[in-house]
């Protein structure tokens, strides 16, 4: 506890250091009027927030992985990628509501053809720049095409060009059907044709609710209400983004700094005075892949587990895990058992959702062929029930619940080795044995990318293969409705006879979704946030124009 409170200490001189010195440092963006903001978080915020006279501004605080790498370009993965957000600085065709349903924006119709090949969009007439340059269908197709050349956090794949009709209208050219297109467009924030350059994640132009005034790289960004909004206008004028550590986010809320800390399970149980805890349901979950097909060697890679391959062995661990033990002992109660890489998403298969039965787990790995040992094992033919969990040295989270996944498997007689492994050979040992990953995404795809199989074979993350299950996503891709979509995505996970939940092949093991933590300076009001994906960053700010003070 000393050593803990000594790092906190650290943390917040640190934090003061920042919070004094990072006007004058790093990188400042123009925000589209020609003037420069170069204020700091402190001289902007103290006395304006929390018991503050002037209550249009707030200070929140990120992991310091939350910093686009790229900047804030939306061709380069700004609002896409791991860590799916919008835009804000920009605007997007589309926006989804906080049932994930898809609401118009800069769109004000769209049209799908029959075929599913064309997707014709009607946008507004009186958006502009923060440059006072109009928003086109040129700027629209523009972005789009930019995203298709260079864009490594979106799938673009399936798209072929986008083309201006005119100005209001946009014509997107798919290659093959894609019926969740509309998730795509509410995430990709339009760019401006005549201000695009390869400085523009610097110093974005964009249309949105906000404009970049100040990005200190390393320390802070700061965002201010955009005067020429079309939409409603931000309660919220000015938003200060820290990046931090866990550990430095908690002193600067012990401090009074900032009025929303993102936080871990480890520090949530803290009373701050001040502040209170805020937690939002997710969707970021954690599971391990487990390798559907016995052992071989496919072009000089070890592909497939013989005891995992075994569907009864891999039911048996599925329902020999007590998720809410698992998230006790590892998350202090704060998650949620997760049955799918989906929960609660508009495509979830209910029947994905299993109870805890030991019994019934030793009953399968019996009737598998898997009896006691006597050193505890189970044994089969001479070989041992055993086998590797990997896990990420850098992250404690996934050591812990492979090491929870370990004990608890221990007394179903299942030996399991737990390996710290780095991401530079991460995923090729995950072909022939387990992993902690970390999923979750405002889109079907999600499951497409871990389930169907590559046209060289299985799956792309784990060895799994299963014709229906990849006809069904296939059809899904191709149906001319959204909504209708679901239920083949339903489908794809259990039909009645075949898929990938426990009666099927259960080729992944879902453990938990990992609530978002912050701590929240009293009198400040979030808005109801959608249910947050995998990445614990600008989720929380996606509705920030809308929060209030007291």
């Amino acid at each position: 506890m000393r050593r803990k409170m000594l790092s906190l200490l650290l943390a917040a001189s640190f934090m003061a250091g920042i919070l004094a010195g990072c006007g004058n440092a790093g990188q400042e963006a123009e925000n589209g009027t020609g003037e420069t903001g170069n204020r700091t978080a402190n001289e902007e915020n103290s006395g304006e927030s929390g018991n503050s006279e002037k209550n249009d501004s707030v200070i929140v605080t990120m992991p310091t992985t939350s910093e686009p790498e790229a900047g804030f370009d939306p061709v380069y993965g700004w609002g896409a990628g791991e860590h799916v957000h919008e835009p804000l600085i920009q605007s997007t065709l589309v926006v989804t509501n906080e049932n994930l349903e898809i609401e118009k924006d800069l769109a004000t119709d769209y049209q799908v053809s029959e075929d599913g090949l064309v997707w014709t969009v009607t946008i507004r007439e009186d958006v502009k720049f923060t440059d006072g340059e109009p928003l086109t269908a040129e700027d629209v197709a523009f972005t789009y095409n930019q995203c298709r050349d260079n864009s490594t956090a979106n799938d673009f794949s399936m798209f072929s060009e986008a083309v201006a009709l005119n100005d209001t209208q946009v014509e997107f050219r798919l290659n093959r059907p894609y019926s969740i297109w509309a998730y795509t467009m509410a995430n990709v924030g339009i760019v401006p044709e005549h201000a695009y350059d390869e400085n523009y994640g610097s110093n974005p132009i964009g249309s949105g609710r906000y404009r970049l005034v100040q990005w200190d790289r390393g320390q802070q960004v700061i965002l201010e209400a955009n005067p020429d909004y079309y939409g409603e206008q931000p309660r919220m004028k000015r938003v200060t983004i820290l990046f931090m550590t866990e550990d430095a986010a908690l002193a600067a809320a012990m401090a009074g700094e900032v009025d929303v800390a993102h936080t871990a399970s480890l520090y949530a149980s803290q009373e701050l005075s001040g502040y209170q805890l805020f937690e939002v349901d997710t969707v970021d979950n954690r599971g391990l892949n487990l390798p559907a097909i016995p052992e071989e060697e496919i072009d000089g890679l070890t592909v497939g587990n013989d005891f995992l391959s075994d569907v009864n062995v891999r039911r048996a661990i599925n329902i020999g895990i007590d998720r809410e033990k698992l998230i006790d002992n590892v998350l202090l109660g704060y998650g949620t058992p997760a049955y799918s890489v989906c929960d609660n998403l508009p495509w979830y298969q209910e029947a994905a959702e299993v109870s805890y039965d030991r019994q019934e787990a030793v009953s399968l790995l019996e009737e598998a062929g898997w009896t006691p040992g006597g050193d505890g094992v189970r044994q089969k033919d001479g070989a041992q029930a055993a086998f590797t969990i990997l896990f990420d040295p850098e992250d404690s989270v996934r050591q812990a619940l492979a090491e929870e996944v370990k004990n608890q498997l221990a007394e179903l007689g299942i030996e399991v080795t737990t390996e710290a492994v780095g991401w530079d050979t991460a995923y090729d040992r995950a072909q022939s044995q387990a992993m902690v990953w970390g999923w979750g995404a405002h889109t079907p795809m999600e499951l497409y990318n871990l389930y169907h199989s590559m046209e060289d074979g299985y799956a792309q993350y784990s060895p799994y293969r299963n014709e229906t299950v990849d006809a069904y996503m296939d059809q899904a891709l191709m149906s001319n409705d959204l909504e209708e979509s679901y239920e083949l995505w339903q489908k794809a996970q259990w039909d009645g006879s075949t898929g990938i939940t426990q009666e099927g092949d259960v080729p992944w093991i879902w453990l938990c979704n990992v609530k978002h933590l912050y701590f929240v300076r009293e009198g400040l009001t979030i808005a109801e946030q959608k249910i947050h994906p995998h990445g614990h960053g600008w989720s929380i700010i996606n509705n920030v124009d809308k929060w209030s003070w007291e």
